[in-house]
C-alpha cells in the first residue's frame, strides 16, 4: 500500500503544482450545474421536481467532469516516453493502477465536495440524508474510476483518446448507471436504498478485481 501511495502522490504532487487538470475539471462541473439551473429555472424551489432531476443531474456533472480528467490520467506519463519508467519501477503492474485510482479518487472527491453545495445553492434545495448520499456517491465515484482507470490506461496511444475512452467507458458503465441513479433518487426521498447500495458494491469488487488482472496486460 506504501507503494500504491507513493505513486498517488508522485500524481497529485505534478497535478497541485499546476492545477491544469483539476481547474478544467472544476469549471467544467460548475458550468454544466449553471446550465442546468437555466434550464430548469422554472423548477427552483419546486422541492419535488428538483428531488426528480437532482439524481440526473449530478451524476451527469459527475461523469463527465470525470472523463475530462480521466482522458488525461495517463497523459503525464506519455510525454518523453516516462511511462517506460514508470513501468521499471520494481513494483507489481497492480500497485501502478492502485495508485493511479488513488490519485484519481481524490481528484474527483475534490470536485464533488463543493459542486453539491453548489448544487444546493442555484436549485434552493436540501440534502437530507448526507450520509447515506456521500456513500451513494463514494461508490458511484469508485466504481466509474475502477473502470476508467484501466481504459485511460488502455486508450494512451490512441491519437483521439478523448473521443474513444467515452465510446468504451459508457457502455461498461451503464449497469452501474442502472442502479446508481435510482439509488441516489431513493436517499432523496428518504426510502431504503441498501438493495441498490449491494448491488454497487458488488460492482465496484468485481471490476476492480477484474481490472487488476487485466491492467498489466493493458499498460504492456
Amino acid at each position: 500500500m506504501k507503494r500504491c501511495i507513493a505513486i498517488a502522490k508522485k500524481d497529485l504532487t505534478a497535478e497541485f503544482r499546476t492545477k491544469q487538470m483539476l481547474n478544467s475539471m472544476l469549471m467544467f462541473a460548475l458550468l454544466i450545474i449553471l446550465i442546468f439551473s437555466f434550464s430548469f429555472k422554472d423548477s427552483i424551489g419546486d422541492y419535488d421536481r428538483i428531488t426528480e432531476l437532482a439524481p440526473g443531474m449530478l451524476w451527469i456533472t459527475f461523469m463527465f467532469a470525470g472523463m475530462l480528467g480521466l482522458s488525461r490520467s495517463f497523459a503525464l506519463e506519455q510525454e518523453e516516453n516516462c511511462i517506460e519508467g514508470l513501468l521499471l519501477c520494481p513494483v507489481d503492474r497492480s500497485t501502478i493502477y492502485v495508485g493511479k485510482l488513488i490519485s484519481n479518487l481524490v481528484l474527483m472527491l475534490i470536485i464533488e465536495i463543493p459542486a453539491i453545495p453548489i448544487f444546493m445553492f442555484l436549485f434552493n434545495y436540501t440534502f437530507v440524508n448526507i450520509f447515506w448520499l456521500a456513500l451513494v456517491i463514494l461508490l458511484g465515484t469508485i466504481g466509474f474510476l475502477t473502470v476508467g482507470t484501466l481504459l485511460s490506461a488502455l486508450t494512451l496511444n490512441a491519437t483521439t483518446r478523448e473521443l474513444l475512452l467515452p465510446v468504451i467507458l459508457l457502455p461498461i458503465l451503464f449497469p452501474m448507471l442502472f442502479v446508481l441513479v435510482p439509488a441516489t433518487s431513493k436517499v432523496l426521498t428518504a426510502v431504503s436504498a441498501i438493495p441498490e447500495i449491494r448491488v454497487l458494491c458488488v460492482y465496484d469488487i468485481v471490476f476492480f478485481m477484474l481490472s487488476l488482472i487485466v491492467f498489466e496486460y493493458a499498460i504492456e
